[in-house]
Parts: structure tokens; sequence; C-alpha cells
């Protein structure tokens, strides 16, 4: 299966996003591991986080998480992946749940590109904050039909993609609708392919039927997510895994299927594909 045109797949099917991968156990997120793991259970699209060491090479570390993911602090209290040589990098390696360090150290972003050409889509979150090395990198490796850059509806943002990457597709992330920003990107020199909602509340805003059904009428996708970084602040109204789980796989990702959205990001890729495909509600030419 060809991975190269995302309106074209997401008129037949539901893009399932993995983020970070599938992980769990001694298996820790954002790893080669993880992401096979998830492909292996259905996923169409994988996330990573991309950071920069002190000697420019790309690494797949989420910004900052150096602490939390590597249990790592530095000689001299917390340190932070771009302070560190490509030599001490590959020194590191992920904990578990349970804080023990695992066998898996960090991987690059070539090595990542270079797994996963023609395989499926990649989400590269953080690209703003090294957008020439990153695009360079996609370029090199011949991928740009692949990738997916999303962000806050940004003016600065919107110029770094004109700049850097004005064939990627973008979504900008809409916790509101924002006069303008649909407008602003159809008038710029981006591969404007849809917008990520982030709702509290499905009755108001960029949360309802009718938003997606605008979206959509405009020839655009939409994302939402059914993954939980905090319960208090929920990204989708409910409707998560959390709830797929604890409720009701119809709470959760039967809603979010129902309402229309294109691209759903979870981290129980395996569970939700199975539902989607049992329910037949993955695949949209057959509903």
């Amino acid at each position: 299966m060809a991975f190269d045109d995302l309106k074209r797949d997401a008129a037949e099917r539901i893009i399932v996003a993995a983020h970070r991968g599938e992980c769990g156990g001694n298996i820790p997120c954002n790893t080669i591991t993880a992401y096979e793991i998830a492909l292996s259970h259905g996923a169409d699209l994988i996330e990573v986080d991309v950071s920069r060491s002190a000697e420019g090479t790309l690494w797949i570390l989420h910004p900052r998480m150096e602490q939390r993911h590597l249990n790592y602090s530095g000689p001299e209290g917390e340190q932070f992946i771009w302070q560190l040589t490509d030599e001490q990098i590959r020194k590191l390696r992920y904990v578990n749940y349970d804080r023990d360090f695992t066998q898996f150290g960090l991987c690059t972003f070539d090595e990542v590109l270079e797994r996963f050409k023609d395989r499926c889509y990649i989400n590269v979150d953080k690209f703003w904050e090294n957008p020439r090395a990153i695009s360079d990198a996609i370029r090199a490796h011949g991928m740009t039909s692949q990738i997916v850059v999303k962000s806050g509806p940004k003016p600065e943002i919107f110029d770094l993609m004109e700049e850097y990457a004005p064939d990627i597709c973008y979504l900008p992330v809409l916790k509101s609708d924002p006069g303008g920003v649909h407008e602003e990107l159809m008038r710029r020199r981006i591969n404007y392919v849809g917008a990520e909602v982030v709702f509290a509340d499905e009755t108001t805003g960029v949360g309802t039927a009718e938003y997606v059904g605008k979206l959509h009428s405009e020839g655009r996708l939409v994302w939402a997510n059914a993954i939980i970084y905090n319960y208090r602040e929920q990204l989708a109204a409910g409707h998560s895994d959390d709830t797929s789980f604890t409720v009701g796989p119809d709470h959760g990702w039967g809603w979010l299927a129902d309402r229309g959205y294109d691209i759903i990001q979870t981290d129980w890729t395996q569970s939700m594909v199975l539902y989607l495909e049992a329910t037949g509600r993955r695949y949209k030419t057959k509903r």
C-alpha cells in the first residue's frame, strides 16, 4: 500500500494515528519497537517527537522530557538533549513504567525515516523548533508525501511552512475558531489539508458536528484525539481512550468515528482498530 496521498486514504478509511507508537510494560514510547508494534496493530500513521543534539543531529525524543522518559538529569543537575553530544545521547536508555532502565536507546530521525519509508504516514511533532534541519532530512529521504506537520495557528509558523515545507501536509491545531485562519491558510503557499480540533464541549465551537461539516465542505480533513495527557483537560469532550474502556467503546472511539473525524489519534492502537473494524466504522466505503 502506498502512503503518498493523505486525502485519498482518508476518503477510504479512518486514519488511525499511533501517539508515539504503541508502548507499555518494558517497551517505551518513541522507539523503533513501539512504532513497529503500532503498525502491526493497524496504525496508518505514527507520531514522532523530534529534538536536536548539541552537534545538530536530529533525535527522536519529546523535548523537555529527558527526566521523565530517561531518568536523566546529568552530572550538573537537569540537562536537556540539546546540551548533549551524540556520543552522550547514544549511551542513554529509556526507562519503563516502573522507572527501571530498559535495553532501548534513542534513535535518530534519519533512522526512523529510513525504517518507515513507504510504510506509513509520519506526523513530525515539534517541526517548528528545527524546521530547516527536519525538512532537509525529509527531502534527503524522498519522503515529503508521507509527512504530516501540525502546530498552533501562528503566523510565524505559517511563515516557516512556506519557507521550508510548502509541499508537506499541514494542519493547524484549533481550540477555537479564530477568525481568518482558514482564509489565511488558503492564501498561503502551504499544503493545507485540514485541521486538528481540540475541545472540551461537543456542543460549541470546533467541537460541533457543524464545524466538521464545514471543513469537509471546503475539502479539508479533521483530526481528533482519543488520547489523554491530563484528564482535567479533555481533548475531545470526554470521548477518549479512557472512556472507551471505562464507559464503553461506543462512547469513545465510536462517537469520534460517527462524528466524522478523518484521523483519530490513540494510545491504544490495536484495541481501537479492532473495535472500528468489528463495528464497520473503519472503512468509509462500507458504511
